[in-house]
């Protein structure tokens, strides 16, 4: 018996570890955007200022405090070993740019080892998917 409730305890705070970050409102800063072709090779370099904020339902992408892209998000995959060091978030959403257009985006934010990237495809657009080094990556409110 005390070697099931062990058991049990192991794997609820397991849990609790890996849903630490997840469905939490997270605000996330870059400073450097790489754009990739469909091979993953880098077709070229920006230095900008971009903030993305995630909740549990909703999406805001902002660069260099001019361009926003908001969104609600469909569907969502959370999975960290560690908070804000070692795991995955897949998310599913839809955008609105600047003109009005919606895009279905599909956002993975991976840490291997403490360092954090993101990577953005937008449905459709294979040639121009965008990854970025997370500088900051913190927990709101």
């Amino acid at each position: 018996m005390k070697t099931i409730t062990l058991i049990l305890a192991l794997l609820v705070a397991g849990a609790t570890i890996s849903y630490a970050q997840c469905g939490k409102k997270v605000k996330l800063t870059t400073s450097k955007t790489d754009h990739l072709d469909a091979t993953g090779a880098v077709t070229r370099t920006d230095v900008e200022k971009a903030v993305v904020e995630i909740s549990k339902s909703d999406l805001m992408i902002t660069v260099n405090d001019e361009h926003k892209m908001t969104g609600t998000i469909k569907s969502d995959s959370c999975n960290w070993s560690v908070p804000f060091k070692n795991g995955k978030t897949i998310i599913k959403a839809t955008l609105s740019n600047d003109q009005g257009e919606d895009k279905n985006v599909t956002i993975t934010i991976e840490g291997k080892d403490g360092n954090i990237t993101l990577l953005f495809e937008i449905e459709g657009m294979p040639d121009d998917r965008i990854r970025v080094a997370i500088d900051t990556f913190q927990e709101e409110g």
